[in-house]
């Protein structure tokens, strides 16, 4: 289970540290599912008429950022509102990317492969569960602690904080705030395109319209659980990917409760615990996303 935790977080560990840039700066992208579903389609698609998942991986990274420029365009250039922009784009996607992945439905690829780390795969129980994964697997925790930094410890981090608190304050400052949210989508839609790239390229290995299952509204209710901070989100993604591998084994071992019931606990689990931070100060968003909000009244 702790295995299929670590598989099955994966993916949505990726979309949520972008989504934690992305809001950082001052937008909330509730689209998030069709830029993974883009970068699943479109990944396993080139991995399939080359035979290269590295390159299957680069044109989902892409397509999942080039989605997300959508967005930008749409609430940074156009002023559109945040909210019904990125529920029509996580339509869009997966509309486009069912019909992208209409092809490759029922056919297989040889995706990315697990890599035993030498020395330490080989340890009893721990080398079983940490060290014998693919790639995408190895390198997001690392990601996490590297973008903690880049946030809290660089201009560019310190800059895209300012934004998404005051555009005001970041303008008197001499900040290009238009610039810095476009950034910030191009990389939150860049990570989450990796994201879908995993689902289709490792943890299944086939492509199915929709295969994401809401993974992309977990990422964002994640950010929340993760108080907009990368290295909480490792934990949040997590135990959402626990959950998952939960019931999959209760379903496996032919468990006397409704199969329908136990693919509803990863979901169950996650708004009991949105339900339990409600409130709390320490997890208040933003400054600068209220205003999406507020505009809504």
């Amino acid at each position: 289970m702790l295995v299929g935790a670590l598989q099955a977080g994966t993916a949505v560990l990726y979309a949520a540290l972008g989504e934690v840039i992305v809001e950082r700066a001052g937008v909330i992208n509730l689209g998030l599912e069709g830029t993974m579903l883009m970068g699943a389609s479109v990944g396993f698609a080139v991995t399939y008429q080359t035979g290269n998942p590295w390159l299957g991986l680069i044109a989902a990274a892409l397509a999942g950022a080039l989605f997300n420029l959508v967005l930008a365009f749409l609430v940074v250039t156009r002023g559109a509102n945040q909210l019904a922009s990125g529920l029509a784009l996580g339509f869009l996607g997966i509309g486009l990317s069912a019909l992208i992945g209409r092809p490759y439905v029922g056919q297989l690829i040889e995706g990315l492969r697990n890599v035993p780390l030498p020395i330490l795969a080989d340890i009893p129980f721990v080398g079983e569960v940490l060290f014998q994964h693919d790639v995408l697997i190895y390198a997001v925790i690392p990601l996490a602690f590297f973008l903690q930094w880049v946030l809290f410890s660089t201009r560019w981090g310190l800059s895209i904080r300012t934004v998404g608190e005051d555009k005001t304050v970041a303008y008197a400052a001499g900040l290009r705030t238009q610039w810095l949210q476009y950034q910030a989508l191009f990389v939150g839609g860049l990570l989450a395109g990796l994201g879908g790239a995993h689902l289709s390229l490792a943890f299944t290995g086939v492509w199915g319209e929709q295969m994401t299952s809401g993974r992309g509204f977990i990422a964002v209710a994640l950010v929340i659980f993760a108080a907009w901070n990368p290295l909480r989100a490792v934990l949040g993604a997590f135990l959402f990917g626990g959950a998952l591998a939960f019931q999959l084994q209760l379903q496996a071992r032919g468990a006397p409760v409704s199969p329908f019931f136990l693919d509803m606990i990863p979901y169950l689990l996650t708004l009991g615990v949105l339900i339990f931070l409600r409130g709390n100060r320490k997890f208040a968003m933003p400054a600068g996303l209220k205003t999406v909000f507020e505009g809504m009244r």
